[in-house]
């Protein structure tokens, strides 16, 4: 059968559409690829030690452990991309009481740095990976420049996502 006799793969029909259905197929995909993609990292996160971390909290703990150096929360926001800073204070919380972070201050600024708890929990979570995840991908024999440039476009896709709410905002 023809892929083009199925149409593209979507979960919303009325919205492919539109002037551009392959957009769809990539929402599609990104959804799929998101939910996947939290999954793994609150398993993988479990497998570590931390079963009672959410998606968020993850991400929050790997971008604190960046480079190991103090973060304040306004850039942890702004490199995930998040608008509600109230969600990465609470993944602060959670990681603080946990013992994965401590808080410190820059001037008038709070800051959040790993702990060696924090660090450990990043370093065995890599470990997961590399283990249960890479090593399949690798199996895939994946050209490394295609998901550099696949990598690209998703950022730059996020923007034209930014763009577009920021416009709805005033529409």
């Amino acid at each position: 059968m023809e892929d083009d006799v199925l149409g593209p793969v979507v979960s919303s029909s009325h919205l492919a559409a539109g002037s551009f259905p392959e957009i769809s197929e990539v929402e599609f995909g990104l959804t799929l690829a998101g939910n996947a993609f939290h999954r793994w990292m609150v398993r993988a996160i479990a497998t570590a030690g931390y079963p009672e971390m959410s998606p968020l909290d993850v991400l929050v703990l790997h971008t604190v452990f960046h480079r190991e150096k103090p973060k304040k929360l306004a850039d942890i926001c702004l490199v995930l991309n998040i608008e509600d800073t109230h969600t990465v204070n609470y993944a602060v919380r959670k990681l603080k009481a946990a013992g994965l972070v401590t808080e410190g201050r820059a001037g008038k600024e709070k800051t959040v740095r790993a702990t060696a708890a924090g660090a450990k929990a990043c370093t065995d979570y890599r470990q997961i990976r590399e283990r249960l995840l890479l090593r399949s991908l690798k199996a895939l024999d994946l050209n490394p420049q295609d998901m550099s440039k696949m990598a690209a476009l998703l950022r730059l896709m996020s923007g034209q996502y930014d763009q577009a709410a920021r416009a709805a905002t005033t529409y």
